[in-house]
C-alpha cells in the first residue's frame, strides 16, 4: 500500500508583544488558514531564572496550537518578531523556539517586533516606523539592511507616548493634583475613569496596580484616559498632546539623521484618541507624510513568510 504524500510545508507568522503573542499559519500560497494568540514573553526574558520558563511555556502552548491548527504539517519556514529580542537574547531564543517548534534552526527569521513591523511596512532605506503599544520605539531599516532604533528604553526612563507611559502619567499628574488640593483627584472626568478601571480611589489601590499589574496590563489604563478625554477632561488632553508629541519626535531624529521619508505608525497606542493623532501630526517636520499602519503582523509575516526570505537581512 503506497503512503500517503506527505503535507506541504507551512509558514508560522508569529508577533510577540508586551500584551500578547500573536500567531498565524499560512500555506505554500500565501493564504492564511488559522491564528491565534498565546501568552507574552520577551527576549529578555530568555536569561532570567524566573523568566526562562515563563518563555518556554509560552513557545509550548504556541507549539500545541499550532500542531492542532496542522497536524502532521512541517514548518518550513517562521519569521518571528519578538519584543525585547537583540543580538545577546537571540542565540538563547532560537534554540528554544527550535526545540519547541521542532523546526531547523535555519528556516526561522527572528528579529524585534517593531523591525519585523518596519520591514512588512517598508522596502529597506524607503521609510520609517514608529511604533507605539505597551512600549514605543521608531526603526529605520537602511539599504543595506542594517537596523536603526531610536527609543524604546523602557517604562523606567522612556517609552514616551506608549500606553504605559500615558497611564503612568496620568496617575501621576492625579496624584500631584491630589496632594495639591485633597479631594481633587477623584473629581474630574480622569480620576473618575482612572478609578473605576483600578477598582478604588484610595493609594492603596493605584499602589497595588504599580506593584502587581504586568506591563500590559497597567498599559491598558490608557483606555481610561482616552475615556475622559472623550469627556474633554484638560488633563486628559495634555497627557495624550504630549504622548502625540512625543511620539512625533522619534519620527523626527529618524528624519534628521537618515534623510526625509514617509513615517508609517503603528500600535493600538497609535490609534488611542484622535487628540493623539493630531497631535503626533502637528509635530512631524513639514513635508513628511504620516499614515496609520495598521495590519495583522502575525499573519502577514506567515504570507511573507510562505514566499521566502526577507530581503537584505544583515
Amino acid at each position: 500500500m503506497a503512503e500517503a504524500p506527505a503535507a506541504p510545508p507551512i509558514a508560522l507568522g508569529l508577533d510577540v508583544g508586551g500584551s500578547a503573542s500573536r500567531w498565524a499559519l499560512a500555506g505554500a500560497d500565501g493564504a492564511v488558514f488559522a491564528a491565534g494568540v498565546v501568552a507574552p514573553f520577551s527576549g529578555a526574558m530568555i536569561h532570567s531564572p524566573a523568566g526562562r520558563p515563563h518563555v518556554e511555556a509560552a513557545l509550548g502552548e504556541l507549539a500545541r496550537a499550532v500542531r492542532a491548527a496542522a497536524p502532521g504539517c512541517v514548518l518550513g519556514a517562521v519569521w518571528a518578531g519578538v519584543t525585547g529580542y537583540d543580538a545577546e537574547s537571540g542565540p538563547a531564543l532560537r534554540e528554544a523556539m527550535t526545540a519547541a517548534l521542532a523546526a531547523e534552526a535555519r528556516r526561522i527569521t527572528l528579529l524585534n517586533d517593531v523591525e519585523l513591523a518596519c520591514r512588512l511596512r517598508f522596502q529597506p532605506g524607503t521609510g520609517c516606523l514608529v511604533y507605539a503599544g505597551t512600549g514605543s520605539i521608531g526603526v529605520f531599516v537602511d539599504a543595506s539592511g542594517q537596523c536603526h532604533r531610536v527609543g524604546g528604553r523602557g517604562g523606567l526612563i522612556g517609552d514616551e507616548g506608549s500606553g504605559y507611559w500615558v497611564a503612568k502619567e496620568a496617575l501621576a499628574r492625579l496624584w500631584r493634583a491630589e496632594d495639591e488640593r485633597p479631594g481633587s483627584a477623584a473629581a474630574g472626568a480622569l480620576g473618575c475613569h482612572l478609578f473605576a478601571a483600578i477598582g478604588g480611589s484610595r493609594w492603596d489601590h493605584t499602589r497595588r496596580v504599580l506593584l502587581d499589574a504586568s506591563r500590559g496590563e497597567f498599559a491598558q489604563l490608557a483606555l481610561a484616559v482616552a475615556r475622559a478625554a472623550d469627556d474633554a477632561d484638560p488633563a486628559a488632553l495634555a497627557v495624550l498632546d504630549e504622548a502625540g508629541a512625543a511620539l512625533a519626535r522619534l519620527a523626527r531624529i529618524v528624519v534628521t539623521r537618515f534623510g526625509a521619508m514617509p513615517v508609517a505608525v503603528a500600535g493600538r497606542a497609535a490609534g488611542l484618541h484622535p487628540r493623539l493623532w493630531s497631535a503626533l501630526e502637528r509635530a512631524l517636520p513639514a513635508g513628511v507624510s504620516v499614515q496609520r499602519f495598521e495590519a495583522d503582523f502575525a499573519a502577514a509575516a506567515a504570507s511573507r513568510a510562505a514566499s521566502g526570505p526577507l530581503p537584505l537581512l544583515p
